[in-house]
């Protein structure tokens, strides 16, 4: 978990300056957040179990009911935002242990702007979110995924965006809640899974009811899934742009919404 030790020096009392510039204010956050992301990483790794499982098993099964239809390069892609949605969506748990241990209040009197507080915190998610996914691509090569380099690179650049929009939501859920973990979890979890399902990334909509296949296409998440499957094959077209948008819109939105519920804070 993170500590308060960088950032625990009080302002002077009554100052109304900082003493460093908005952009440098967001670096010291983000540093200050990847610091327990460095010193263990084993935890980034941990993260893939799951993702890893539904690869190694769920891809077989799918490929023999589905006569094939469905491969690895419409699976991985799918599973890459998975890895972002759950682990962005659970980032507001270390906020509310900073918040049980009390080091949340001392960043509060740090001479850091507090909107730079949470935007370092989610620009922070990009790091360890773009290194899952890039072990989650090698280690799907073996089995014969084969991702469009440059499309790879744009893909890996719209899930970025989208995790730090989602992660930002996942903090202002937290400022919301406060010390209650369990109504962070209930809500977190009844967010996440609708999501999930309504996105098409481990099972089409196509075939699926017309309730469905709206709600699916009025979820910002399934057409970043579809984002992911086009760039990833090198394809740049509509999907792409969508997908691109949606992570934006939902970036914007979470950074909006956290920045706020930081200031009432």
């Amino acid at each position: 978990m993170t500590t308060a030790t960088d950032l625990s020096t009080p302002a002077s009392r009554g100052a109304d300056r900082y003493p460093n510039g908005p952009l440098a204010d967001v670096w010291l956050v983000c540093l200050r957040e990847l610091r327990p992301v460095l010193r263990d990483p084993a935890s980034i790794v941990f993260g893939l179990v799951q993702p890893l499982v539904f690869v190694a098993l769920f891809v077989p099964l799918l490929d023999g009911m589905s006569g094939g239809a469905l491969d690895l390069q419409w699976f991985v892609p799918g599973v890459l935002v998975m890895v972002a949605l759950f682990s962005t969506a659970a980032t507001g748990s270390n906020l509310q242990f900073e918040m049980h241990t009390g080091a949340h209040e001392r960043t509060l009197v740090a001479p850091v702007r507090r909107w730079a507080l949470v935007v370092g915190r989610a620009l922070k998610e990009m790091v360890p979110l773009t290194v899952q996914a890039c072990v989650l691509v090698a280690v799907s090569l073996p089995f014969g995924f084969v991702p469009h380099l440059l499309g790879a690179v744009a893909g890996l650049g719209v899930l970025a965006v989208f995790g730090v929009g989602f992660g930002a939501l996942s903090y202002a859920l937290a400022l919301a809640v406060r010390e209650q973990d369990w109504l962070f979890w209930t809500i977190q979890q009844a967010v996440v899974f609708p999501l999930m399902i309504l996105s098409g990334m481990l099972l089409p909509l196509d075939e699926g009811p017309g309730w469905m296949q709206a709600l699916g296409a009025a979820n910002p998440l399934s057409h970043v899934v579809d984002a992911q499957r086009a760039l990833f094959s090198g394809v740049f077209d509509g999907d792409a742009v969508r997908g691109l948008l949606a992570a934006s819109a939902v970036a914007v939105v979470g950074l909006a919404v956290a920045v706020r519920a930081m200031r009432r804070g």
